[in-house]
């Protein structure tokens, strides 16, 4: 195992230094967050992960899950992790003091998240699932509703889950047919299945709770009769629960797990084949209206996007630091200049092949955190800003929210890569964490919509909502940082380069869109190929922040910090001369005449 999974003086770097996340208590709901509390939370989610979650990395991914007798047992010692992640108020740290919150900056937290996930991320899945339905409850519930679920699930005795999929609806929601039965009892009774359920049911808690989409009998077809619901595995005979309801108390919902999947990674969480309604007495509870509930549920869909980049970058995080602690202590061979045999072999370190495989993972790793932290600080001014500010971040976080998905899931799974090619042959055993962290970091590309789903998202959706205001905010923001930049002489390469991208995304944008309207599936054939070129490019932006806030510090730093800061420059010009050079080639692609993929027929192939 690693020593380290992250590192926290960059976590303080990007919050404090680039993103100067403490200016946030200017807002009323974030005014009793400053600096030192800031880093007492970062200070306590490190503790957190290194008590609990570090000395069980291992063992979770070897002993997987398994049904037994009807119920998924984890292994014995994610009950504690999961009861103490209530104990300690992370699940309900973004909610106002009055639900029981800390009204935590979600800069902040997804900065804890991203030192928990790192250290262990399949330990961590549980309770932040919880959070996202708990959120979508108190959002969109009813009262009654929300005060019978959400205590248990704030104090870490009930699971919350997204229940959506189906075996023939998998991401086409339209398709779905779990459906639901009206009743004069004030509940519905519902009938279906869904699978891949993630943590849809495991003994580390007392009752599990889904947030479950399904179509009310004589409503409308397709996507417009998609419903909400609150689906319990476990009910009680008198009603609703409340937060006194205690396992005793609990009878079945007619909620059976019939299957558990057994996963290539993240084995430490289950996901579940549920079983719904088979002797017609499964209650399920309406969120909010009829009708609605794809609406709602894209509210955690959203957060969830957000947090499964958090969990990628997280991963290649974990990867990169146990790739570059092996490199620092494994000779082999000798500088490419020194053939003299007799001289000591040399740390692999300083072979350049090694070093460019590093500082891929660095680049994208250190630039994907950037772009996540940034999204949050959005997120949080969208939550508690007002007027234009407030729409301003809305409109930012919606256009980038593909890019914040995709870009740290895609390069993830490549720095993971990396990692394993670093050590060698030893990275394809199981006496090195690497190969672990690659199995785990291949869900997230297809987690919470597929790469595909994103591209179309970004290129069919984002770029044209709103007459296109979300995409003339974000060139503003782009060009503020390359004239910040430009004001250092030696970053001024960086910012003409980035200026030169920037322009040619935009070209590239005008092109595709010029030929939406006359053939709307060549348009959208490449839109993975845009996201990728957009995700370069707005990567390129976050590593521009980040070198001119690196060499304003230089000079007055001291020896350890001026080590940090080169490290951050050399990673900024990596990024720009490996991996912004690819924009151009994309662009090519994409404005092409040759409808390749388009044109192949199913017989051919």
């Amino acid at each position: 195992m690693a020593k380290q999974a992250y590192s926290r003086r960059d976590l303080a770097f990007q919050l404090h230094e680039v993103l100067q996340v403490e200016t946030l208590a200017r807002f009323l709901y974030f005014q009793d967050h400053d600096r030192g509390s800031i880093d007492l939370v970062l200070d306590t989610a490190g503790q957190f992960a290194d008590q609990l979650l570090k000395p069980l990395l291992t063992e979770m991914d070897r002993q997987e899950p398994q049904l037994v007798d009807g119920t998924i047992r984890l292994h014995p010692g994610v009950k504690n992790i999961v009861r103490r992640f209530g104990e300690d108020g992370w699940i309900n740290a973004l909610f106002p003091y009055a639900e029981g919150g800390q009204q935590l900056p979600g800069t902040v937290y997804n900065a804890a998240v991203f030192a928990m996930q790192a250290t262990n991320y399949s330990a961590s899945v549980p309770p932040f699932l919880t959070l996202g339905a708990a959120n979508l409850l108190r959002s969109f519930a009813r009262p009654e509703l929300t005060a019978a679920f959400t205590p248990n699930m704030y104090a870490g005795r009930w699971q919350g889950t997204m229940a959506l999929t189906e075996p023939d609806a998998g991401s086409s929601l339209s398709d779905i047919s779990t459906a639901a039965a009206p009743t004069d009892e004030g509940y519905y009774r519902m009938h279906g299945q869904k699978i891949y359920i993630s943590s849809g049911d495991h003994d580390a808690c007392d009752n599990v709770v889904h947030l479950m989409l399904a179509k009310i009998k004589g409503g409308p077809a397709g996507a417009k009769g998609i419903s909400l619901f609150v689906v319990p595995r476990q009910r009680t005979a008198a009603g609703l629960p409340d937060a006194a309801t205690k396992p005793r108390d609990l009878i079945s919902n007619d909620v059976v797990t019939a299957g558990i999947y057994h996963k290539l990674g993240c084995k430490g969480a289950p996901i579940a084949h549920l079983m719904i309604g088979g002797q017609d007495d499964c209650r399920g509870y309406l969120v909010g209206e009829p009708n609605k509930g794809l609406s709602y549920m894209f509210q955690m869909m959203n957060e969830a996007r957000l947090a499964v980049g958090v969990s990628a970058a997280a991963i290649g995080t974990a990867a990169y630091y146990a790739a570059l602690e092996y490199a620092r202590a494994r000779p082999q061979g000798r500088l490419i200049a020194n053939r003299d045999v007799t001289q000591p072999q040399v740390p692999i370190i300083q072979h350049a092949d090694v070093k460019r495989m590093l500082l891929f993972q660095k680049a994208t790793m250190e630039g994907a955190l950037g772009l996540l932290l940034q999204c949050s600080y959005y997120m949080d001014v969208a939550r508690a800003g007002e007027g234009e500010e407030k729409e301003r971040a809305e409109l930012l976080l919606d256009l980038l929210m593909p890019i914040a998905k995709t870009y740290p899931s895609e390069m993830g799974v490549l720095s993971t890569s990396a990692a394993i090619q670093v050590h060698g042959g030893a990275g394809y055993t199981t006496d090195f964490p690497v190969e672990q962290f690659w199995r785990e970091s291949r869900i997230h590309p297809i987690h919470e919509g597929t790469t595909g789903i994103q591209g179309l998202d970004l290129l069919g959706r984002k770029i044209t909502q709103h007459g296109g205001k979300a995409v003339g905010l974000l060139l503003e923001e782009m060009q503020a940082a390359i004239i910040a930049a430009k004001a250092q002489p030696t970053l001024e390469p960086l910012a003409g380069q980035l200026t030169k991208m920037v322009g040619v995304l935009q070209q590239t944008t005008g092109h595709l869109l010029g030929i939406a309207t006359q053939n709307h599936e060549l348009f959208l054939a490449d839109a993975t190929l845009y996201l990728e070129l957009a995700g370069l490019v707005v990567v390129a932006w976050q590593w521009l922040r980040q070198a001119t806030v690196a060499q304003k510090a230089l000079h007055a730093a001291h020896a350890e910090d001026r080590n940090f800061y080169h490290g951050k420059l050399m990673a900024a010009q990596y990024f720009y001369e490996y991996e912004l050079v690819k924009v151009p080639s994309l662009a090519k692609r994409l404005q092409s005449a040759n409808a390749v993929t388009v044109d192949m027929q199913d017989a051919w192939f």
